[in-house]
């Protein structure tokens, strides 16, 4: 299946109250891992990626590679630009293959934020893609984006006419949640997920997934989260399972690349089944 259209994607799981995993792939091998945990699933996936990696690869080259990978996958997929302040790059993935964009302008203020993002969502339908949308920070630094400082939270009426005047397909809310690691449990508004959901119809996006509790995930998909964010996870997965490799080749002396990437691939291919399953994207492909 060719890439599939973030709405239809997302509007199925809200119908349905089912999590779709959105995972931020960092180069080839976790594009693949990632598609192979899907397809095992049999469950829809997002690919995201962060400027980071685009401007690493350059546009044209991570595309291609994600092309590649992507064309005999026979589940659906989104390639989604996680996080980016910049119109510049934002016009280039659209313009290079991404059907779905994140327009991080929560820095702005709330009517210039509005008006930005409304122009960047008549971008995207000329392009053919959709815009996931936000006004408040998501604590937390992930990939050189974003402040350990906590952002101001805006009215439920302010966050409604946002959603409404601007068209986002996808929001964004802060509801406690941060980026990385949480340093303690997270007390997250729940019911804000729930009133968004119901004022405009929309899906919401969970940011900073990893560390939440079981019983968290469920809660906040079954309230209209249909969209969940998992970065720190997959990068964790990827580079601990590397480091543990590592230190067995070097006691044994022996060192086999080969080797060293299928441990990295089986690991990310169970971490990423595992989320899938917990968020009850599994038999939902199409």
């Amino acid at each position: 299946m060719s890439v599939t259209a973030l709405k239809d994607i997302l509007d199925r799981a809200l119908a349905e109250r089912y999590g779709v995993a959105a995972f931020n792939i960092v180069n080839d091998l976790t594009i693949e891992a990632v598609l192979a945990a899907a397809e095992a699933e049999r469950a829809p996936v997002i690919l995201q990626t962060s400027v980071k990696t685009v401007r690493m690869y350059g546009r044209r080259r991570l595309h291609d590679i994600v092309a590649a990978l992507v064309r005999d996958v026979p589940v659906p997929v989104a390639l989604h630009l996680d996080h980016c302040p910049d119109r510049s790059v934002i016009s280039d993935c659209l313009r290079g293959g991404w059907n779905s964009v994140l327009f991080d302008a929560h820095e702005l203020d709330v009517a210039e934020n509005l008006r930005q993002t409304t122009a960047v969502v008549a971008e995207a339908r000329r392009a053919g893609a959709h815009v996931e949308g936000e006004i408040e920070g998501i604590q937390g630094v992930e990939d050189d984006l974003g402040s350990d400082d906590p952002s101001a939270v805006q009215s439920l009426e302010v966050a409604v006419d946002f959603i409404k005047r601007t068209g986002v397909d996808c929001f964004a809310p802060a509801i406690g949640n941060a980026h990385g690691q949480y340093k303690r449990a997270p007390v997250l508004d729940a019911q804000r997920v729930s009133d968004l959901v119901a004022a405009t119809g929309v899906p919401m996006a969970l940011h900073g997934g990893t560390g939440l509790s079981d019983e968290q995930f469920t809660d906040l998909i079954g309230r209209g989260c249909a969209k969940v964010n998992i970065s720190t996870a997959l990068k964790e997965t990827y580079l601990k399972s590397s480091l543990e490799f590592l230190r067995g080749a070097a006691e044994r002396d022996q060192w086999d690349p080969p080797a060293l990437f299928r441990h990295q691939r089986a690991a990310v291919v169970d971490m990423a089944r595992r989320h899938i399953r917990l968020f009850g994207g599994s038999g939902r492909a199409w």
